[in-house]
C-alpha cells in the first residue's frame, strides 16, 4: 500500500492546476449591428418663411417751422405728448399782422366804394350818350375808370386775404396727428419764415413702418420658386409678416407687407422691403432694430425633423446621421430653414424616406452598421 507524502500531494495539485490552464477557454459571442432610433423623413406641407434684419420709421413725419416770422409768444403743448392734426403748438405775437389786415381792409373797403361810384356814373353816361347829352369819348372814359376800379378792388381783396393768411400764420399749427418731439425753441425767440431749424418734430407712430433689406438673389430665387411651382402663395394674406424684438421677444401684433423698392442697392446688393404693423400701445418706437418673419409661400413638399436628429460640427454647419439601404451609418450635411418649435425645416440634406437616427447617435459613427429601431420621437 503506498502513502501520498505531504511532498507529493503538492506537486499532484501543481501538476491539476497546469493542466486546466491548458484548457481552452470558449469564445465570446460576436457583436452584432448597435440598435438605435430612427425616424422616417416625410414630406409635408411647410410655411416658407425668412428672417430678415430691418428698423423702424414713422409712419408720417412733419417738421415743424414758422411761415411768418415774428416774437414767439407762447409754446402750448407739453413735450412728448400726442397732438391733433390743427392743434396750436405756438403762438407767435400777431400786432404787426393784425395792423397789415387792418390797413388790407381799409384799402379794400375804399376801392369798393370807388367802385361803386363809377359804376352809377357809367350807367348815366351810357344813357345820356344815346341823345347825344355827352360825348363817346366821355362814355369810353368812364368805362376805362370802371374796369381800373374793377382791378382795384380785387388787387385790394387779394391783399385783405394775404394779410388775412399771415395772421393766421401766426398761430402755429400740428399739420398731423402724432407724437410731438422736443421743443427748440421758447418763448421769446425770435423766428423767421422757412427758417432751417424746425421748432420741433410730430411723428404718426400708429401705425408704423418697418423697413428691412433683402439679397436681391434671394428675392429673384423666392419668384423663381413661386413661377414654378415650387412654392406656392399662401392666400390672399400671404403677405404677412411678424416681428421679433431685439430682445428676441415676439411682437404681439402681425403686419403686412406693402411694397418692395425699384432699386437695388449698388453698395450692399439688397432690396428694401417695407411692412405696416400697428402700433397702438405706442410698444414700437422709431429707429429700433427688429427681426422681420416674412411669409414667403408654402412648399407642398417640405422638410422638418427633431432637431435632436441635427448636430453640428466643428465648423458650425448642420449634420444629420442616417441609416442607408445597406444598414450603414451615413453622414449628411444639412441646410436648416427656421425652427418650428422642436423642429427644423431642412432645405437640402434630407429626403422623404431616408431614416433618420435620432437616438443612440453617441454610440455608432459613419460607416458603422446599425439596426433601425422606430422611435417614439414624433414627427
Amino acid at each position: 500500500m503506498r502513502f501520498i507524502t505531504q511532498g507529493n500531494f503538492a506537486c499532484l495539485v501543481l501538476a491539476m492546476t497546469l493542466a486546466g490552464c491548458d484548457k481552452p477557454k470558449e469564445a465570446a459571442p460576436g457583436k452584432g449591428p448597435v440598435p438605435v432610433g430612427v425616424v422616417t423623413v416625410k414630406a409635408q406641407k411647410v410655411l416658407v418663411t425668412e428672417e430678415l434684419p430691418g428698423r423702424t420709421s414713422p409712419y408720417l413725419i412733419a417738421e415743424v417751422r414758422p411761415q411768418v416770422g415774428g416774437i414767439l409768444q407762447q409754446r402750448l403743448f407739453a413735450e412728448g405728448a400726442d397732438v391733433k392734426s390743427g392743434q396750436t403748438l405756438y403762438q407767435i405775437d400777431p400786432a404787426i399782422y393784425k395792423a397789415a389786415l387792418d390797413s388790407a381792409q381799409a384799402n379794400l373797403a375804399k376801392a369798393e366804394a370807388n367802385l361803386q361810384t363809377l359804376k352809377l356814373k357809367t350807367e348815366r353816361y351810357r344813357e345820356l350818350v344815346k341823345i347825344n347829352a355827352v360825348s363817346h369819348q366821355d362814355t369810353d372814359d368812364a368805362d376805362a375808370a370802371l374796369k381800373q376800379a374793377e382791378a382795384d378792388v380785387a388787387a385790394n381783396r387779394a391783399a385783405a386775404e394775404t394779410a388775412r393768411i399771415n395772421l393766421d400764420y401766426t398761430r402755429i399749427a400740428s399739420p398731423i396727428t402724432g407724437r410731438i418731439g422736443i421743443s427748440t425753441v421758447t418763448p421769446g425767440a425770435l423766428l423767421t419764415a422757412s427758417q432751417a431749424v424746425a421748432l420741433t418734430t410730430v411723428q404718426q407712430l400708429d401705425p408704423i413702418y418697418v423697413d428691412v433689406v433683402e439679397p436681391s438673389a434671394e428675392l429673384m430665387r423666392m419668384k423663381q420658386s413661386l413661377a414654378s411651382g415650387q412654392l406656392k402663395r399662401a392666400g390672399p394674406n400671404a403677405a404677412r409678416v411678424r416681428l421679433k424684438l431685439d430682445d428676441n421677444m415676439a411682437y404681439a401684433l402681425e403686419g403686412r407687407l406693402e411694397f418692395s423698392d425699384v432699386t437695388v442697392d449698388q453698395g450692399t446688393g439688397t432690396v428694401t422691403l417695407r411692412a405696416v404693423f400697428p402700433n397702438p400701445k405706442h410698444d414700437l418706437l422709431p429707429g429700433m432694430f427688429v427681426r422681420a418673419v416674412l411669409e414667403e409661400g408654402v412648399n407642398e413638399q417640405g422638410i422638418v425633423v427633431p432637431q435632436q436628429g441635427v448636430t453640428h460640427d466643428t465648423r458650425g454647419n448642420a449634420t444629420a446621421l442616417v441609416l442607408n439601404e445597406d444598414g450603414k451609418v451615413e453622414q449628411r450635411m444639412l441646410v436648416l430653414g427656421d425652427a418650428m418649435g422642436d423642429k427644423w425645416v431642412v432645405k437640402s440634406g434630407l429626403n422623404a424616406g431616408d431614416q433618420l437616427i435620432v437616438d443612440g447617435l453617441q454610440k455608432i459613427k459613419p460607416g458603422a452598421e446599425a439596426k433601425p429601431v422606430p422611435s417614439d420621437t414624433a414627427q
